[in-house]
């Protein structure tokens, strides 16, 4: 990353930035994680280092130096820990601020005792996603960098990883930056014909109609990239639904290939929704063995049942599995219908998986005459068969060929959707009021219009409720 970025409004909540801010920035749990980091940025980073810290011997401490030593109560002289100090001084640190990181013992109490030392020593607890407020604010990273920065952290597979990390990069805010600059460039000849009518030149409308039209193709390309990164943010939801004992449970242990889910000849054994975290072609799945959806006594049974129904109908894919043994019944049939209804009816994708087939021969499983048009697959769960099939039917069910490294350079986020959505609009608009013969003076309404949109998805036109609802959804140390 280059830093060149920053904000339009380089004053926006500098009084802020007066203060040292500090906190945890690893994950911390009992019993987990070899090293814990607390994290300092700001004018007195490097004094606070200085009262906790001592590093015997004649270690200098300069920039991006990495000092061994002890972590030290100032009033009582006693240590706390053991440690490693990274001193990075302003400029060239993640917040372009003086930084100070100490490497602390993992686990609960080390880290907590030092960041409250930090505290006692005047620094403040960091607000969610501060740090790298702070990069923005200081032109360290521009908004699509930042938000890039929260979906690396937060990605749960390769490819998550992948485009979270060409955002981090500035691969987004490039064609975002020149889509603007066009506008700009629109804008200005538009505006000079207004100023300076007498002494330039009429306006090529057919000029500003290209113009338009590319920046609009461009920004046609970028949003078709916006379901691909949601579905890779999120995930999909994928749950096995079925009758009792087709063998929902098996699948999903050969699936996850661990034993999530009892299984058992009896029906009924599943009471609950068991879940397994997947990721399969790069995306995270989230799949839920459910409990066989049939007339029942049991109180528990019921519940689980009723809570199955629910689950298939706010799943984003169904498994719809069968006996290859019993075929095809009229149990069947019923939970076909009810996995069809739903507020999702028409939009969410079912998958026949005809399970226990090492059971039957190939002869009785082409006689099952499958009343209903779906795609298939057949499986063997106990012998852990079939399951690279279901992979590719699922891939196939939700096109995700399209969702491939060399075709997503870079995705956008709800947010960025939302702004290109309401440029295209304006964009739109212009070359409905150019058509309707307007004066130029109505040109620039919708010009600027677009113009502010594009600058608000890298953060060159941004508002101080707009920086609060995109950091406060990062975790606090980042």
């Amino acid at each position: 990353m280059d830093g060149s970025s920053g904000p339009a409004q380089a004053g926006l909540l500098l009084p802020m930035q007066g203060e040292t801010i500090a906190a945890i920035a690893t994950a911390i749990a009992p019993q987990q994680g070899s090293v814990g980091i607390v994290r300092l940025s700001g004018a007195t980073a490097v004094a606070i280092a200085r009262a906790l810290f001592s590093a015997p011997g004649q270690q200098p401490w300069e920039s991006h130096r990495i000092l061994y030593g002890y972590v030290r109560d100032p009033r009582t002289q006693q240590t706390v820990d053991e440690a490693l100090m990274l001193l990075m001084l302003a400029p060239r640190s993640y917040t372009r601020e003086d930084v100070v990181e100490f490497h602390c013992h993992g686990g609960l109490m080390a880290v907590q005792q030092v960041l409250q030392l930090c505290l006692s020593q005047g620094a403040r607890l960091a607000e969610p996603g501060e740090f790298t407020l702070r990069a923005f604010l200081n032109g360290r990273l521009d908004l699509t960098q930042a938000e890039g920065v929260a979906d690396l952290v937060a990605a749960q597979s390769t490819l998550a990883a992948k485009t979270a990390l060409s955002g981090v990069q500035g691969k987004l805010a490039q064609p975002i930056r020149q889509l603007r600059a066009a506008c700009l460039d629109v804008l200005a000849e538009v505006e000079a014909r207004i100023d300076f009518e007498d002494d330039l030149p009429a306006l090529d409308e057919a000029w500003v109609r290209q113009q338009i039209d590319a920046v609009l193709c461009e920004v046609d390309r970028i949003l078709a990239t916006a379901e691909s990164g949601e579905l890779l943010r999120t995930g999909l939801k994928v749950a096995i639904v079925g009758r009792p004992n087709v063998g929902k449970s098996s699948l999903l242990n050969a699936w996850s290939r661990c034993d999530r889910a009892i299984v058992t000849d009896l029906p009924g054994t599943t009471r609950d929704v068991v879940e397994s975290q997947l990721v399969v072609g790069g995306i995270p799945i989230q799949v839920l063995d459910t409990a066989g959806i049939r007339d029942a006594s049991d109180p528990v049974e019921q519940m689980g049942i009723a809570r199955s129904r629910q689950v298939a109908l706010g799943a984003d894919l169904v498994l719809l599995t069968l006996d290859a043994t019993a075929g095809w019944t009229a149990a069947d049939s019923v939970l076909y219908e009810t996995v069809r209804e739903g507020p999702s009816q028409g939009h969410r994708p079912l998958i026949l998986v005809v399970n226990k087939v090492d059971l039957v021969s190939a002869e009785a499983l082409e006689r099952l005459n499958l009343p209903v048009d779906l795609p298939t697959v057949h499986t063997a769960a106990a012998q852990q068969r079939g399951i690279d099939a279901l992979e590719g039917a699922i891939l196939k069910a939700i096109q995700a060929d399209q969702l491939t490294p060399a075709n997503l350079e870079f995705t956008v986020n709800q947010r960025q959707e939302a702004a290109l959505t309401q440029a295209r609009n304006a964009l739109q608009q212009v070359q409905q009021t150019i058509g309707n013969q307007l004066p130029l003076d109505f040109w620039t309404i919708d010009l600027r219009t677009a113009i502010a949109a594009l600058g608000s998805i890298t953060g060159d036109e941004v508002t101080e409720s707009m920086l609060d609802e995109i950091f406060s959804r990062f975790c606090i140390g980042k």
